[in-house]
Formats: C-alpha cells, sequence, structure tokens
C-alpha cells in the first residue's frame, strides 16, 4: 500500500449512529499496519477549533469546512486522516472532498445509517426525545436536515450490523482503492521479514573454524 499524498476517511451520519465507534475501530486496524493516522471527531473539533459556533446553517458549514481544510493539510503529508462528524449537508461534503481530490489525496466517504428510532432508543441522554417534542432546536434529522449521500464509498448499517462486520467492510473498500494492503498481504510481509531476521540472526552467529583454530 502507497499513502503517500494520504487520505481521508469522511464518516456522516446523525448523532448516536457509531461514527465516533467505528473511526476508532479504524483507526486502530490502520495503526496496526503502520498507517500513520489522526482522528478528527467532530465534538472534539467544536469544542476546539470551532468553539463559538452554533448550529445554523452557515456556522455548521464553517465547522465543516475547517474540519476539511485541516484533513486536506494532513493528507497530503502522508496521513491517513479519519473524520467522524454529522456534517449534514451534501454540498459541504462534496465540496470538501473536490478541495482534498484537487490536492492529490483519496476522498472516502463513509454514511453511518441508523433509523431515528433505533437512534432515540439508544440515547442515554433523552436528546433524540427532546428533539421529538420540541424542548431541542436544530436538532439535525429531528427539526434540521440530513441531506443522505447520493454515492458514498461504502454504507455501514449499524442498526443491523456488528462493529466488526461495519469494519471489516470498511477495510475491503480501502483495499479496493489501492489505499490499504489486504490482510494476506500484511501477513506475508511480517513472515517475509521475520524470516529475514532469522537469517540475518544465523549469519550473526556463524563461526569460522580457522578463528577458532588461530
Amino acid at each position: 500500500m502507497s499513502n503517500e499524498n494520504g487520505f481521508t476517511i469522511w464518516f456522516t451520519g446523525l448523532s448516536g449512529s457509531g461514527k465516533t465507534t467505528l473511526a476508532e475501530q479504524v483507526a486502530r486496524e490502520l495503526r496496526v499496519r503502520e498507517i500513520n493516522v489522526e482522528i478528527l471527531d467532530g465534538d472534539e473539533v467544536r469544542a476546539n477549533l470551532s468553539k463559538g459556533l452554533g448550529f445554523s446553517k452557515e456556522d455548521r458549514d464553517t465547522n465543516i469546512r475547517r474540519i476539511g481544510y485541516v484533513s486536506r493539510l494532513l493528507a497530503r503529508n502522508g496521513v491517513g486522516v479519519i473524520s467522524a462528524a454529522i456534517s449534514p449537508y451534501r454540498s459541504i461534503r462534496d465540496e470538501v472532498r473536490r478541495s482534498i481530490e484537487a490536492d492529490g489525496g483519496s476522498f472516502i466517504e463513509i454514511y453511518v445509517k441508523c433509523p431515528v428510532h433505533v437512534l432515540a432508543r439508544r440515547d442515554v441522554k433523552g436528546l433524540y426525545r427532546k428533539a421529538l417534542v420540541g424542548e431541542i432546536s436544530q436538532f439535525t434529522g429531528i427539526s434540521d436536515p440530513y441531506e443522505e449521500p447520493l454515492h458514498p464509498e461504502v454504507v455501514v448499517e449499524t442498526d443491523q450490523e456488528s462493529v466488526e462486520d461495519s469494519t471489516t467492510k470498511i477495510l475491503v473498500a480501502l483495499e479496493r482503492q489501492g489505499l490499504l494492503s489486504s490482510a494476506d498481504e500484511v501477513w506475508q510481509d511480517t513472515l517475509q521479514q521475520q524470516n529475514l531476521e532469522v537469517t540475518i540472526h544465523s549469519q550473526e552467529l556463524t563461526i569460522d573454524p580457522q578463528e577458532v583454530c588461530g
């Protein structure tokens, strides 16, 4: 696998759909394969890079453009970037894609799909319930729109798939795009490296009889 220009894996989906969980699992798998990875989590970005922004469409777009900008900078320096943010508007996601691809990076959109009624059942904080009864405004998927991706590279359905199954689906997509070596290739490389180390070690232990006699 060659990722000299890096790449961006862009998780998009409603709150609580599993974006961060999958981002962390995919990141672990990539690091096992010795890929330099950075996660840009939506909540963390809002608390730091986008502190002070609200939830109007303009502020949401600004937040996503900032994540996209950082992703582009990292990707063009060989980093595998994983973004996990709701990013509700299709036009801004497409804008980010164009900017990253124009800079030589690859953009892989992952739609983390899950029905609202399942998300409401999962939500221990009760935010969906409050949004449904009007206690919270500008809540994506309830009182604010979420525009589903039209042609994402991968769709994972977290109400039907395990984290492991969804992760495997994503890794296979990365392999097919040439961004990631297959597990078999990684294992073969490991075996070759181990055999090389054994050979070198054996050569170091070889003793010349003439040296002993001398």
